[in-house]
């Protein structure tokens, strides 16, 4: 119902009713998943990036991504380009899916001279272990006659041979940031393909061949670049995505609210506040396993700050979340109503404003 600035304008404005002369700072978050592009655009004041690329079913589909030209750092979501939400139920196939256009946006950046990477990797339709990325950007995988392997998971267990020397060599000087929230392995019952794959698209009849060709992927990429990533943590996400960051591109794996905290510098504002204020649309038992808020509170409390949280709702297991910082929590909804009615952006955002001026009259 509202973007992560809006929730936190809403906020500001209900603050400022209780205490004109108070201090408060806005800044946008996300965890890396869906949305965070746009919420560090909107609140770092990024530039919108728009492009086409190929698509995970091979055609082309729009995209975007943002441009923060202080910090020369591009922030995508693979999604974007190779994203589940891109393809029909109908159409999924994991056999095909490719992540080139993940590719295509990191040479777009290049080209424009962008040099840092905040990529989050969830949402992902593929399962082809980054290879179509990786030859958007130079490198060649061909079959045991010297052919290019083609795209999905079906090319993986052709890889033969892999030139590294044809990659971009300005992907040299970049560096890349994984906003990755999942810790599978590339390979075996709790790697990509049987744990995210059914999903994709992944019969219990192709799971295991898939899982064969992942691995053998994997040992010919150790025997050509002389490291071995598969057994680490995140090596599975986005269908072998991670794995490919990891091996190719010298990337780091990070969890995507600690990556995005840091990529706002919250902790720098947080040095001196009173008073911190996050939340989400719904606060329960998952909240307090390390999403957003949670992050939120555990900084906050490095420096001693109260933390207030708002939500669309609250559950009874919400509770956890003052084990991890939250010292309040509060649902915003002023009375009975659908949830249509409660999503409703102008609601929603009055609400927002009206419940958080009442707590911080307390204050």
């Amino acid at each position: 119902s509202l973007t992560s600035i809006e929730a936190g304008m809403a906020a500001k404005e209900g603050i400022l009713k209780a205490h004109p002369d108070a201090n408060v700072v806005v800044k946008p978050l996300a965890d890396g998943g869906e949305g965070t592009t746009d919420a560090l655009i909107a609140g770092l004041g990024g530039e919108h990036i728009d492009l086409t690329v190929t698509g995970p079913l091979g055609t082309p589909v729009n995209a975007h991504y943002g441009y923060l030209a202080e910090k020369n750092t591009a922030i995508l979501e693979m999604a974007a380009a190779a994203g589940i939400i891109l393809v029909r139920e109908s159409e999924k196939n994991p056999l095909t899916a490719t992540t080139y256009g993940v590719g295509e946006m990191i040479a777009d950046a290049m080209k424009r001279g962008i040099r840092n990477f905040i990529i989050g990797i969830g949402g992902s339709a593929t399962n082809d272990g980054g290879i179509g990325m990786l030859k958007a950007l130079g490198y060649q995988f061909s079959d045991e006659n010297g052919q290019d392997v083609g795209e999905g998971g079906q090319a993986l267990e052709r890889v033969s041979s892999i030139i590294i020397e044809k990659a971009n060599p300005i992907l040299k000087e970049c560096s890349f940031h994984i906003a990755c929230d999942v810790t599978n392995p590339l390979c075996g019952k709790n790697g990509a393909t049987y744990i995210y794959g059914p999903q994709k698209g992944v019969t219990p009849e192709i799971a295991e061949e898939l899982d064969k060709a992942m691995n053998h992927y994997a040992s010919v990429t150790s025997k050509f670049l002389h490291n071995d990533y598969a057994s680490a943590e995140g090596a599975g996400a986005a269908g072998g995505l991670g794995f490919a960051f990891l091996s190719y591109l010298n990337a780091t794996l990070t969890p995507g609210i600690d990556l995005i905290l840091n990529a706002v510098e919250l902790e720098k504002e947080l040095e001196d506040t009173d008073i911190t204020v996050t939340g989400e649309g719904r606060l329960d038992h998952q909240t307090a396993m390390g999403k957003a808020p949670v992050g939120v509170a555990r900084l906050a409390k490095k420096y001693n700050a109260k933390v207030i949280a708002f939500a669309g709702s609250v559950t009874k297991e919400a509770t956890a979340c003052n084990k991890e910082g939250i010292d309040a929590f509060f649902p915003i909804l002023r009375g009975v109503c659908t949830l249509a009615e409660a999503m409703d952006p102008v609601a929603a955002r009055n609400n927002m404003t009206a419940t958080v001026e009442q707590v911080f009259r307390l204050l």
